[in-house]
């Protein structure tokens, strides 16, 4: 039985402005004040968007807005080593940062990466020398763009800030967990993470989301990547929490000329998950790739926002978003993509592709294209259907089961969007979980 929240039942909007003094209160260095304040005052303009609000057409937030959270997460913990060890992918040879009820946690993390700057969010915010850093940098790309992401402004606190220098291959993935555990409340984050890699740098991070608890999690995330000259950077989100999770997923990337800069986004689990994504294009002969892949059942939602700015010529983007939807689940995909008149030569490719397994589920699909350019090659597509029978059929005929039968079609259906996934223990932990989505156990 899902615990509930001890908290009155009061608004959440409310709750957010009510608590934010305390909030100020309890950090140790105040120089973002004035930025967290006017924030503040943007989010309790726009309040939280509903239905009517375009964007958020086929998502209703009702479910998490109505609820109480506790906004100061109890610290204290007891995860071991070996439970942390079952959410690898087996990385024996990754880096991994563990972050536990919001605070760092170095006992259970092992960070080997040299020659680059690497800090807690935090640990950042409570030290003067950083401020150059955050004036430079922090909600640059992210500023004012809706009441998520300055609510984050706000009350960021939790996260990590890493800088990779100029020429600085990191040559192992790494893997960052945020774990909640021991909450006897509601409880919500607001988790900010700022990429910085520099001309001729290269990174790759896997990041994932997990409540060990029964009560409801509400992490309202932003992520920032800046990606300079012939940089390289890789940003994989493995969404499969708990029943009693929601993510509002708020990710920019900036990208300098000669980069490529890939966002993976595989969701499985969590009650409601939604993903922001917007990718800026500021020079030439950029490379932008977002690939996703959906697998939900029971009432669980996931919604994909895309948003690709072409702003200068000879670029080139590319979307492939697959979805596998059983139960009562619903999926939402928007994806825009906007050619300035200047960005000639443009490549942007985009598409989602759906399989709905049974007749509770749905699907809302929405691919945009705005091009001001004429010298372009842009295509989008979508496709909403069921599994092939003649194929579903060759396979049965042979002796394969009906859910291995399905569960073969729906790899081969979702594998081209894990293409450009080159880390082996990744690739083989989503084959699993798509194996574990369609209840199968079978090794592809």
């Amino acid at each position: 039985m899902v615990q509930t929240t001890d908290i009155p039942v009061m608004a959440l909007k409310e709750q957010i402005i009510e608590n934010h003094s305390e909030f100020l209160e309890s950090l140790r260095h105040r120089f973002l004040d004035d930025d967290r304040t006017a924030a503040l005052q943007r989010f309790e303009k726009l309040g939280f968007p509903t239905k009517k609000d375009e964007e958020y057409k086929y998502t209703n937030l009702k479910e998490i807005t109505e609820k109480g959270y506790n906004f100061f997460p109890k610290e204290s913990h007891n995860i071991t080593k070996e439970q942390l060890e079952e959410l690898h992918l087996g990385e024996e040879n990754f880096d991994w940062i563990t972050f536990v009820n919001g605070k760092l946690r170095k006992e259970l993390s092992k960070v080997s990466i040299e020659n680059v700057e690497f800090l807690s969010f935090n640990y950042a915010l409570n030290d003067e020398k950083h401020r150059d850093i955050f004036d430079q940098y922090f909600n640059t790309i992210a500023s004012d763009k809706s009441a998520f992401t300055n609510l984050n402004q706000a009350y960021c606190k939790y996260g990590f800030f890493l800088k990779v220098p100029k020429n600085v291959v990191i040559e192992k993935p790494i893997h960052v967990f945020y774990i909640s555990q021991n909450q006897e409340e509601n409880t919500f984050y607001n988790t900010r993470n700022l990429l910085i890699v520099d001309e001729g740098a290269k990174v790759e991070i896997i990041e994932s989301h997990h409540n060990f608890d029964s009560t409801y999690v509400l992490t309202n995330s932003v992520t920032e990547i800046f990606t300079y000259p012939n940089a390289k950077a890789d940003w994989h989100k493995v969404q499969n929490d708990n029943d009693t999770s929601y993510l509002i997923d708020n990710t920019f990337a900036k990208q300098e000329k000669d980069s490529l800069t890939t966002v993976n986004t595989f969701s499985f689990g969590g009650k409601l998950v939604r993903n922001n994504l917007d990718f800026i294009q500021n020079g030439s002969n950029i490379n932008s790739f977002m690939n996703g892949i959906t697998i939900i059942g029971k009432d669980q939602l996931v919604d994909h926002h895309t948003a690709v700015h072409h702003n200068q010529p000879n670029c080139e983007s590319y979307q492939n978003y697959k979805g596998i939807f059983s139960g009562n689940s619903h999926g939402v995909f928007n994806g825009k993509v906007f050619v300035d008149k200047i960005a000639q030569k443009t490549n942007a490719y985009q598409q989602n592709n759906n399989v709905l397994l049974s007749e509770g589920a749905t699907i809302d699909t929405k691919p945009q294209l705005e091009i001001f350019a004429d010298d372009v090659k842009c295509s989008h597509g979508c496709t909403v259907g069921q599994l092939n029978e003649d194929a579903l059929f060759y396979l049965r005929a042979r002796g394969i089961s009906k859910k291995e039968a399905q569960a073969l079609l729906l790899y081969a259906f979702a594998n081209d969007a894990m293409q450009n996934i080159d880390i082996e223990p990744l690739k083989e932990k989503i084959s699993k979980l798509l194996a574990e989505k369609l209840e199968v156990d079978i090794e592809f």
